[in-house]
């Protein structure tokens, strides 16, 4: 980062040290950032049509101490004191407000202990945000606390050799935009918590005072809250309330409770505390039996049971806050609860179900616990400049850095840490939680509801894998959850899904992290949707691929060689040069063989690289991972399942040679195109012998890693990706758009139909160039000459459908065969749907507007859209009927940009002048011959 290098001083030097003339330029400043704002969402520029006018800014407000990330269409707002924490996340095209609620900037787990980095307490109601509560809300002492900020631009976060050749337009990389990063210290060293005034300390060193009330069910005579001359010991069966009951003391706002479990292993009956509130009971106990908390019944945060555990509740306004502590280490927060008002008593102890303190279950086990101490406190004490100098940050603990960008052009920001290990120590990042949004439910239910409705809010992140082709499968680091904190909301038992984090799924990174090391995290990418409406949703999704994955733009022309032998990839690179292909991949059972260590191999694919890219065709070729075994079967993940049967642990031995041998033969070779089939699907590995990890809890982080790196390695030195699953944030080019490859042993004109239909399916999530499809030149998965098209010659007219179908949705298939022409006339056929596609690349490769999906009953097919181009609009139209369709078809056009009057030329005819009507739609005569297709392109009519 280059702008601004120094942090900005965070806190008093803020908020406290402005001068009067540093307030008033910082409220004018706002102003005109929030004008900015205001003026853009009124006019009637559509950010999917013209991106330009949407440029990101970042804004102080020093009046209200915020920090404002905006670029006219999205607005996230960032309160800086007295911490860090995201207040408001706003779509600016609809003006809607995400969130319900504020919670911390993010989370780490360092050495075994939580930490909340940033954020702010004591919101009276989760249900919304008011911003007059915003001033009253308090800090976490035990969290991370905000020390600074800089920005800058945006920085490539990994480099891309671009192919020209294969883009039909230049895509900016990195994306503009602005860069921001929030650095935060650990918590105060010196005492957990500012102490506040001891209003009384329980300490139970004698029997117990006459305040105390015992309550107990009857069922167990030695039932006790003092045994063998120990107060506070309960002695009771393992489902039986004993717990001591004290009014609360006047002036009190917090207290301590210090409890050890004992040899009590139940769960809904473990020892902990009830507040007395309103008349009822609200539970906060430990479940030794699970070594897990709960408050009122939600499970929160782990434990020890073997060692001493401190409870304390916080009243905080209008709220309890419920968090525990164990050894002196941080403070988990377990749950909040309403406090609307001063609790009248406080019960400790084995208090049972419903905290009455009288319930019994069947478990009549006899169990004995102990409550040692409890200590009532008042508020506390205003900090001084002088006492807050005397505490500094933890030196055992290491900074942490949260990263910010948002891009100019589109409502998307992303979000990551940087854990920079300032101690003198190695440390451990066990967890993380990267992004943590406590969104509005867009639909509320009293019960549990079959389909739930999910907020305008697409959430992704480039730790993706799984074994998919799509990012709403391979996308297990982001989870909506339940939020237990939300104890207003509609649904009884308080499941509304309505909490967002992004985190490693289950367990990990458990990464090492060396004095003056770094540990960064995955990366989250949070896009503000502006409708419900499928197609623009989608669109808004394809622009941010275009953006932060430019590289999945390059689109060449591929042919799968089914023969991997020298003359065969010698015929292969002439036919792909005469026809206009642009890449040949040596495919799957060719023979070819990545990992043969021979020179001389080497040496041979070497040359023919050379002779391929002498004649403009880049040569690569396939290697298999997943679903196949290591050369020693103690290199394959251990002890865990697995996604395809079998694995190879990339952090063994093997593992690391694999993609080490990898890159010696593609760079080497100078190979321009890998397929990696069966990439790495996510698996664990619970091998500790394996020199990359060492463990379950890193393995799947450490394996993540060495794919990734692999692939941006590919991607820095220019080869070409295809890889079946979702890494094209990560630097793949292409995955499947979505076939069942059996599916191609269907006879030749079911495939054509079903084609279509997996082009049509595949291009909402993905842009055309994304993902490619698949034509059995020679026979795959059976079928025999029915399903194949060799002889290429004789099935000529079925031939041009498959490129029609393809080339005319700028889709670009694996065609694997052992050739691409077997005669003069099938070569004039392939050249002239590949010049049909060059001629309109730049619009065959814009968005997909879906308007029928094949169905055999009639006509099908889209229209493509590029509102900055010189063709706006390019129809397809196919007809699976074996009569001729003449219909007129209402066609939209509002993505294309064209909003007065249209030329439209059929296929290379004379243009044809069509006024647009006010819902932006032309009716459009359209002719397609039986069996056969026909498309139509749309430029804007000069003086228009």
């Amino acid at each position: 980062m280059n702008d601004g290098d120094e942090f900005i001083a965070g806190k008093s030097n803020i908020a406290n040290h402005m001068s009067k003339v540093n307030r008033v330029f910082s409220i004018l400043w706002f102003a005109v950032a929030l004008n900015y704002s205001i003026t853009t969402r009124a006019s009637n520029t559509d950010w999917l049509i013209n991106p330009a006018p949407f440029k990101a800014r970042i804004v102080q407000d020093g009046v209200a101490n915020e920090l404002v990330l905006e670029n006219g269409l999205a607005r996230r707002v960032i309160r800086l004191s007295p911490n860090a924490a995201t207040v408001d996340l706003e779509n600016l095209t609809s003006g809607e407000h995400l969130l319900r609620a504020v919670g911390p900037e993010a989370r780490v787990t360092i050495d075994g202990v939580p930490f909340a980095i940033g954020g702010l307490e004591g919101q009276p109601v989760q249900n919304f945000i008011k911003s007059k509560w915003l001033d009253d809300l308090t800090t976490n002492p035990n969290a991370y606390h905000f020390a600074g900020w800089k920005e800058g631009p945006i920085e490539a976060r990994m480099a891309w050799q671009k192919h020209p050749e294969w883009l039909s337009r230049d895509l900016p990389w990195p994306p503009s935009g602005r860069h921001v990063v929030l650095r935060f210290m650990p918590p105060l060293a010196g005492p957990a918590t500012p102490s506040g005034p001891v209003i009384l300390d329980e300490n139970f060193d004698c029997p117990l005072k006459p305040e105390w009330r015992v309550l107990a069910n009857a069922g167990m005579e030695r039932a006790s809250f003092r045994n063998e001359g120990k107060t506070g010991e309960i002695m009771a069966w393992s489902a039986m309330a004993v717990c001591a009951e004290h009014p609360w003391p006047a002036n009190a706002v917090r207290v301590e409770v210090f409890m050890d479990s004992g040899d009590d292993y139940s769960d809904a009956w473990g020892p902990g505390l009830a507040l007395m509130i309103g008349g009822r009971a609200v539970p906060f106990i430990t479940n030794p039996g699970s070594e897990i908390f709960s408050v009122n019944g939600q499970t929160a945060g782990t434990f020890d049971r073997a060692k001493p555990c401190v409870l304390r509740v916080r009243i905080v306004g209008g709220n309890a806050v419920c968090e525990a502590a164990q050894d002196g280490k941080s403070w988990q927060l377990i749950g909040t609860v309403p406090c609307p008002t001063v609790p009248t008593a406080l019960r400790v102890g084995k208090v049972g179900l419903d905290g009455s303190g009288e319930d019994a279950g069947g478990d009549k086990r006899v169990v004995r616990c102990h409550i040692s101490r409890v200590i009532w406190r008042g508020a506390i004490r205003a900090e001084t400049d002088s006492t807050r100098t005397k505490l500094s940050a933890r030196d055992d603990l290491p900074e942490i850095e949260v990263h910010y960008e948002i891009y100019d052009g589109l409502p998307l920001l992303s979000k990551w840490l940087v854990v920079r290990n300032t101690t003198s120590k190695t440390v451990r990042v066990n967890r993380f939680v990267s992004e943590e949004l406590h969104f509005a439910e867009p639909e509320t239910s009293t019960g549990a509801a079959p389909v739930h409705e999910y907020p305008n809010l697409w959430v992704e992140t480039d730790y993706a894998f799984g074994g998919n082709e799509s990012p709403y499968y391979d996308n297990p680091a982001v989870k909506v959850t339940a939020d237990p904190d939300y104890l207003t909301q509609v649904n009884y038992a308080r499941r509304t899904p309505c909490l967002l984090r992004c985190e490693p799924p289950q367990m990990g990174p458990d990464a090492d992290v060396a004095p003056a090391g770094t540990f960064e995290s995955f990366r989250a990418f949070d896009l503000l949707l502006d409708s419900t409406e499928r197609e623009r949703r989608t669109l808004a999704q394809r622009r941010m691929y275009r953006t932060i994955a430019p590289w999945t733009a390059e689109n060449p022309l591929m042919f799968h060689k089914v023969n991997s032998d020298p003359k065969s990839i010698r015929d292969a690179i002439e036919q792909a040069h005469e026809v206009g292909f642009e890449m040949i991949i040596i495919s799957f059972g060719s023979g070819l063989d990545l990992e043969n260590t021979d020179s001389k191999y080497l040496e041979t694919y070497k040359e023919l690289a050379a002779e391929a890219r002498s004649q403009g065709v880049a040569l690569g070729g396939y290697s298999l991972l997943a679903s196949r075994g290591a050369a020693d079967p103690k290199d394959n993940t251990q002890s865990q399942p697995t996604t395809f049967g079998k694995m190879p642990c990339l952090g063994s031995e093997w593992g690391q040679w694999y993609l080490g041998q990898l890159r010696h033969f593609l760079g080497d070779a100078g190979f321009g195109v890998l397929e990696h089939d069966g990439s790495y699907p996510g698996d664990r590995c619970a091998a500790t012998n394996h020199p990359g990890h060492h463990g379950l809890e890193d393995s799947q982080w450490v394996q993540w890693r060495a794919i990734t790196d692999f692939y941006k390695w590919c991607r820095s030195t220019g080869i070409f990706l295809n890889i079946p699953d979702w890494y094209c944030l990560s630097g793949g080019n292409k995955c499947t758009l979505g076939y069942r490859e059996t599916d191609w042993s269907l006879p030749r004109a079911e495939q054509e139909i079903i084609e279509r239909q997996n082009i049509f399916d595949g291009t909402w999530n993905k842009t055309a160039s994304m993902g490619w499809m698949f034509v059995p030149l020679s026979q795959y998965h059976g079928g025999g000459a029915a399903a194949t098209i060799e002889p290429l010659k004789d099935h000529l007219p079925h031939y041009e459908r498959r490129l029609a179908n393809l080339l005319g949705a700028g889709v670009q298939a694996c065609w694997r065969g052992p050739r691409l022409y077997d005669s003069e006339e099938t070569k004039g056929l392939v050249r002239k749907w590949v010049a049909f596609y060059k001629l309109h690349r730049e619009v065959l490769d814009g968005d997909i507007i879906h308007l029928r999906r094949a169905n055999g009953l009639g006509w099908d097919g889209w229209l493509h859209v590029n509102p900055q181009g010189k063709e706006k609009g390019l129809l397809m139209v196919y007809n699976p009927l074996d009569t001729t369709i003449h219909e007129s078809l209402s066609i939209p056009l509002y993505y294309s940009g064209l909003t007065k009057i249209t030329a439209v030329r059929e296929q290379d005819g004379q243009p044809v002048s069509y006024k647009i009507q006010r819902d932006y739609s032309i009716d459009l005569p359209v002719t397609i011959p039986a069996f056969g297709f026909n498309w139509y392109v749309l430029e804007e009519k000069p003086g228009a």
